[in-house]
């Protein structure tokens, strides 16, 4: 249970790849972040992958899950509703800045041990930061549970979604018509199909570029000539390829000298 005086509340858990977490809500708001390894996070009808430079901030009382993508070292933060009024009453994905992190690792840490002013001046900072981190745009709109063609195309596309496979080839699959599943796209995800795709290919290839894939080999799974796939990777993100592998390979090789073992905590 969640103490109502405190500050906040901590989790440090690992994970390994392919291990799921169930829809499930928390009373408190939570900041989702692993020091190392990569999450896919559907919060209502959007996705979001949240490699170890990013996390996720989910209001209280929001239904979420989570699915990791490789093996995830993962630390978050609970902040009671009091705290959190000037924070997205929606769900949003943001970068994590250098101190915000090691906040985050320090108080998974020192959760537990009996100096209160250390951690709500923690908690306090940590506030600062998360209202000034930048906003990412990667956010995968997910369909209608109740649409079952269209869901069932989106998850194809998921597990694979390389250029290789035709929207009419995914269409068959999901047993309705190019046009009519056009025009769902359209009015449930608010843009087409090549676009929305390339969203997911931008987040399976992050998953893959944390775990140490080559770019080449990536490219090549997704349907891309590596050089083309950089100039997709660059013109959404803003980095190639190279320069995100190099600051996620920092990030953890930062991560083990600061690992803290799981704890136990109670939702």
């Amino acid at each position: 249970m969640h103490n109502d005086a405190a500050e906040g509340n901590a989790v440090a858990r690992h994970y390994l790849r392919g291990e799921r977490i169930d829809p499930h809500s928390h009373a408190w708001g939570q900041v989702l972040f692993a020091v190392a390894g990569v999450m896919w996070v559907e919060v209502g009808r959007e996705a979001f992958v949240v490699p170890p430079r990013r996390a996720v901030w989910i209001p209280a009382g929001t239904e979420h899950s989570i699915h990791m993508m490789s093996a995830v070292r993962m630390r978050n933060l609970y902040l009671p509703t009091r705290s959190t009024g000037h924070l997205n009453r929606r769900s949003d994905l943001f970068e994590v800045s250098g101190l915000l992190r090691e906040l985050i690792i320090m108080i998974a840490e020192y959760q537990g041990r009996h100096d209160d002013a250390y951690l709500k001046a923690a908690y306090k900072l940590v506030l600062l930061e998360l209202a000034r981190a930048p906003r990412s745009s990667l956010r995968i709109p997910m369909p209608e549970a109740s649409d079952r063609r269209l869901e069932r195309l989106c998850r194809a596309v998921i597990e694979n979604p390389s250029i290789d496979f035709s929207f009419v080839h995914y269409a068959d699959n999901a047993g309705a018509s190019v046009r009519t599943l056009s025009r769902l796209f359209r009015q449930q995800l608010g843009m087409g199909f090549a676009e929305w795709r390339r969203q997911v290919q931008l987040a399976v290839a992050m998953s893959r570029l944390a775990e140490g894939q080559p770019v080449s080999q990536i490219a090549r799974s997704l349907g891309y000539l590596p050089s083309s796939f950089s100039d997709m990777f660059r013109r959404a993100l803003g980095a190639a390829p190279g320069a995100f592998v190099a600051s996620e390979t920092l990030g953890a090789m930062l991560a083990e000298d600061s690992d803290a073992a799981p704890m136990p905590f109670t939702q």
